[in-house]
């Protein structure tokens, strides 16, 4: 197969071939983060590089067997501005359009976010398909509402694997070596429990309700991975490792709640006005977002931290696709 990738970032659309056992003869990939390209080279040596897709010229593709992307998606998302087609990272949608009209693929395969139905109609308007709505907690441990428009025939829901985040985090591997001092938030009084949330796995929030303060379950999915979000826990949110007791959330303990340092106050037979055990907050590893996105551990390696949380969270759940592209070998097209 002749694969064109547009907005390729860091190559998870190779990765779900190769895991669908699909043989690829030829991937052309269109892409400008560096560090994108850099992490896709280290993986993938063979893939065609060939920078801005605005500059392509896609005839020379004509043929190509498959036309693949997720065209930047912050103009269009439910969470976002809702600027809709006028904001520049939206209208690349008309350049995967463009490609699909120059190269004549046999196949193609678009993803994008959840967005007000209008855009939505207008996107397939112009694929002549109505997209499948996929949630990637159905093969991960990450909750990700995406679009899939694509002219592959017979694409199903994948079963649920019953993934959840304590099945991917360090702690609970064994064979995970992993200094977890640099991850672990620095505890802070603010911390406010939201009583209602909490068995539906958001714990409460630090200061102010934002992506950033918010802690999570780890009992639970992880919350969506964001690829342009601030910084600190911004773009993965944090998480509790230790136990709760939501009954008593307004409970406290020689007068306070907490106490200071690593561990939180133990609850015992004896006094059980505590409210966590033996615990700690911390955001998520790279590698723990790596395994969200159903790739292998250390892909994103060779670029710092911060590079490696924001194409995980602008990249593909590997697992979806490999899903949606296994179609083609299971009816043998």
């Amino acid at each position: 197969m002749r694969v064109l990738s547009l907005f390729d970032g860091i190559s998870c659309g190779k990765v779900a071939l190769e895991r669908a056992g699909i043989p690829v003869d030829e991937y052309i990939a269109y892409e400008i983060d560096k560090s994108a390209i850099q992490i896709s080279k280290n993986n993938h040596p063979d893939i065609i590089q060939r920078g801005d897709v605005t500059k392509a010229d896609f005839t020379e593709y004509e043929g190509f067997d498959l036309v693949m992307g997720g065209s930047p998606c912050q103009g269009f998302s439910i969470a976002g501005k809702q600027l809709n087609f006028d904001d520049p990272r939206s209208k690349l949608f008309f350049e995967f359009k463009r490609a699909i009209d120059e190269v004549k693929p046999k196949y193609f395969l678009l993803e994008n976010v959840k967005m007000k139905k209008e855009y939505e109609n207008i996107i397939s308007q112009y694929l002549g398909v109505e997209p499948i709505k996929i949630d990637s907690n159905l093969v991960s441990a990450q909750n990700r509402k995406r679009l899939y428009w694509t002219n592959i025939p017979g694409v199903t829901q994948p079963e649920d694997r019953g993934i959840m985040l304590e099945d991917i985090v360090h702690e609970n591997r064994s064979e995970d070596n992993v200094d977890l001092a640099p991850y672990k938030v620095p505890f802070d009084k603010t911390l406010k429990i939201i009583e209602k949330e909490v068995q539906e796995g958001k714990v409460g929030y630090f200061k102010y309700d934002a992506q950033a303060n918010r802690v999570y379950s780890i009992h639970g999915k992880s919350v969506t991975l964001l690829g342009e979000a601030g910084g600190g826990a911004a773009k993965m949110g944090q998480y509790l490792f230790g136990c709760i007791t939501p009954d008593r959330v307004d409970k406290r303990q020689r007068g306070q709640r907490f106490n200071e340092g690593d561990k939180f106050y133990t609850l015992t037979a004896q006094d059980r006005h505590g409210v966590f055990i033996d615990g700690y907050i911390r955001k998520l590893t790279p590698v723990e977002c790596e395994r969200l996105q159903t790739l292998p551990d250390k892909y994103t390696a060779g670029v710092s931290d911060a590079r490696r949380y924001k194409v995980l969270g602008n990249g593909w759940t590997v697992e979806v696709i490999t899903h949606i592209l296994k179609t083609l070998q299971d009816t043998g097209k």
